[in-house]
């Protein structure tokens, strides 16, 4: 690929996104809140507010802080199953938010008009390409592809392999890459094979505007790749959704959960959905428990297998100008292409 096409790549993420750099930060729970979104606004990249499982007073309230802090745009990323879902789309379209992102699930035609017809810009994950083309014929302004590598719940396709199913053959909408990716050279090289710009998440956690605990960045330092591992399910009649997350005592006790909850299914003595909802019960206290109030041995330190390129707290302004030298660096040299 030419400089030039590079450049165009490059610039047509940040263009879209309405931030100086084509660099997300993924939506954390708990962690994706206005400290770090609005300091990544500010730094130049595009910061996302994770509502989890936030009411829409609170989710208006954080909106209004990112604005207290930054002019830039930041998105909003809703969670498709959340029972709130219709008053949290009103909260984003009320309160003007450029961007939204959709996860968690395929989202229905009605939440993409509602927002859309506000002007609102509409970011959806693309788990394959068949899935991809549908979401862009409802109207997806955006696609996210997110390999296995992410760290929290995650796909079950690598990026490697998702990059090469799909770039080539979406143009239609600007794409976004997701999932291991913790540097600059990477980022390059994804645009180099097509992608509008990358979302990070595991290497913002390691920023002094991240409010994760102390211990929580600790451990992440001195994580490596290979710890940062994916949730089993031990019998399909409980369908679990894969979490990566470095492994601890939490993970033995979300074992011994599924295991129980397995044995009350089978014998009748709970509902499957009931089952199902605790254990994404279980994975939103752990999470708080570890990432806020800093207990990593029974709490969840959800991170993607970039963990292990993660070996300093830095600001976020530092975390930015070092992702996009590196990229620039890559582009001024054409990606080694002629």
């Amino acid at each position: 690929m030419s400089v030039k096409r590079l450049r165009e790549a490059w610039s047509r993420g940040s263009q879209f996104l309405g931030s100086r750099h084509a660099i997300l930060c993924g939506a954390m729970s708990w962690l994706s809140e206005h400290n770090l979104v609005s300091a990544i606004a500010e730094a130049g990249g595009f910061g996302v507010i994770a509502s989890g499982n936030m009411s829409p007073e609170a989710l208006r309230e954080e909106i209004r802080l990112v604005r207290a802090r930054t002019t830039h745009p930041f998105g909003v990323n809703l969670i498709t199953l959340n029972p709130r879902l219709g008053e949290l789309v009103a909260v984003v379209v009320a309160e003007r938010v450029t961007h939204c992102v959709l996860a968690g699930g395929l989202p229905d035609q009605e939440t993409m008009s509602t927002l859309k017809s506000a002007g609102v810009k509409v970011i959806v994950f693309a788990p394959s390409l068949a899935i991809g083309k549908r979401l862009i014929r409802r109207g997806a302004d955006a696609l996210v592809i997110e390999g296995h590598e992410a760290g929290g719940h995650v796909g079950p396709v690598a990026t490697g392999v998702l990059v090469q199913e799909i770039l080539p053959f979406v143009d239609e909408v600007p794409v976004f890459v997701a999932g291991g990716i913790a540097d600059g050279q990477m980022v390059a090289a994804l645009v180099e094979m097509g992608a509008a710009g990358c979302q990070l998440g595991t290497r913002f956690v390691c920023t002094t505007e991240c409010i994760a605990h102390a211990n929580f960045k600790e451990l992440f330092i001195r994580a490596q790749s290979r710890d940062a591992v994916v949730t089993v399910q031990f019998d399909p009649v409980l369908p679990v959704i894969p979490v990566r997350a470095l492994v601890n005592k939490g993970t033995e006790q979300f074992n011994q959960l599924q295991l129980r909850l397995i044995d009350e299914v089978k014998g009748g003595r709970r509902e499957r959905k009931d089952a199902i909802l605790e254990l994404e019960h279980f994975w939103v206290g752990a999470l708080r428990r570890a990432a806020i109030d800093g207990d990593v041995e029974f709490g969840s330190v959800m991170a993607g297998q970039s963990v292990g390129l993660v070996k300093s707290v830095q600001p976020v302004a530092v975390v930015m100008q070092e992702l996009v030298a590196e990229v620039e660096g890559r582009l001024r040299a054409g990606g080694g292409a002629a």
